[in-house]
């Protein structure tokens, strides 16, 4: 997964920082940075993160990469 800006289908826009593994599950998870409001930090699965989702009838991504710069 690319490290970069990332613009939810909602329109706010995310710096990802990197993907980890859970420590008791080992599940993969995106860690990101919102771009707005108090830049809170979040974890979301991979498999969340990379899914699309369905919106009058077109399949969209959840979130699509803008750029690998934050500026």
């Amino acid at each position: 997964m690319k490290k970069g800006v990332y613009q939810h289908y909602k329109g706010a826009k995310y710096w990802v920082e990197r993907v980890v593994k859970h420590s008791e599950t080992e599940e993969s998870l995106v860690i990101y940075q919102a771009l707005y409001g108090e830049f809170d930090w979040w974890a979301r699965p991979l498999s969340m993160f990379k899914e699309s989702v369905d919106i009058n009838g077109e399949s969209i991504p959840r979130f699509e990469w803008l750029k690998a710069e934050r500026n």
